[in-house]
């Protein structure tokens, strides 16, 4: 049976340094499982890899969309099949990485049947929420489906227009579609790694990790960004530390704090991630510290022992 090895993590954990590091010892190819890393804008912000990391293994899915499109999970999942398609066939371990939780179980599981939406419905949902915002457009979801928008932030604007526009392209709630049985789980043994640091430690490696990207250039990205003149609700304009430094460049936060305000919202999304993946993955080898070079012998043995396993 073909195998796949999934690394997954929260932010700033040392995740992507592992699946590198499985890559070359393998002969795997980095596919990514993070929402944000698909876009061809905010390399920096985004941590995505570099051209030095790219050199050193295969990497797929990074940086192939642009800003103003959509990347939902039914769509990363059919790119992230074909991806492992194209590794298998070539001889190479699939080695999915990222923290987008939601990604890597709808590849690993599969995802409930929801039609697609047409972009006529996806367009018209945009617009309605754009003149509502979002406090009214959730009011408003909740006459029409009230048990979608019982399960919704009214601040999470992607949801909120995705409950909206399953109900009009097919008039069935989108809680109706999700508690169907999931379809399309992935035709494969995997192997799944978790990397978990401790909360302080985490916490610490997003503060620093973040003044190194403002350091790298990531405002420059945010201005570049702002150039394009794009709707805020895209998922490009919600990546992490966007918000702030937009405010930073239009003078309505201090670099102080445009720095505590994004590196307080990265730290709240970690906590989410660490929560979600203790509950949600199936762990084979789980890591309780910050990924570093000397916990390869570990994993490795771990990893080469599910590959020459049967089945």
């Amino acid at each position: 049976m073909k195998k796949a090895v999934v690394v997954a993590g929260p932010t700033a954990s040392g995740k992507s340094a592992l699946a590198l590091a499985l890559a070359e010892r393998f002969d795997g190819v980095v596919i990514n499982a993070d929402s944000m890393q698909v876009y061809r804008t905010l390399r920096v912000l985004t941590a995505r890899p570099g051209p030095a990391e790219e050199a050193r293994a295969p990497h797929r899915l990074y940086g192939i969309l642009g800003p103003d499109e959509l990347c939902s999970a039914g769509r990363w999942r059919a790119l992230a099949q074909a991806a492992c398609d194209e590794a298998w066939a070539a001889g190479r371990l699939p080695v999915v990485t990222g923290g987008t939780g939601l990604y890597i179980r709808a590849l690993v599981d599969g995802l409930s049947p929801v039609p697609e939406v047409p972009d006529d419905v996806r367009t018209a949902t945009r617009r309605h929420f754009a003149a509502l915002g979002n406090v009214a457009f959730h009011a408003e979801l909740a006459r029409r489906d009230p048990a979608m928008a019982a399960r919704l932030d009214p601040g999470n604007s992607q949801r909120l227009m995705r409950a909206w526009e399953v109900l009009e392209a097919t008039g069935r709630s989108l809680a109706d579609w999700q508690a169907e049985p999931p379809a399309d789980r992935l035709d494969a043994r995997v192997f799944t790694v978790a990397v978990m640091p401790p909360r302080d430690a985490l916490y610490a490696s997003c503060d620093q990790r973040f003044l190194a990207m403002l350091d790298g250039g990531a405002l420059d990205e945010v201005r570049a960004l702002m150039a394009l003149n794009l709707d805020p609700s895209l998922p490009a304009m919600k990546a992490l530390g966007v918000a702030e430094l937009i405010a930073l460049a239009q003078g309505r936060l201090a670099r102080n704090e445009a720095v505590a305000a994004a590196q307080q919202a990265t730290r709240r999304y970690a906590k989410r991630q660490l929560t979600w993946f203790r509950h949600q993955l199936d762990i084979r080898c789980h890591l309780d510290a910050q990924f570093s070079e000397s916990f390869c012998d570990r994993i490795f043995a771990n990893i080469h022992g599910f590959l020459l396993t049967e089945g």
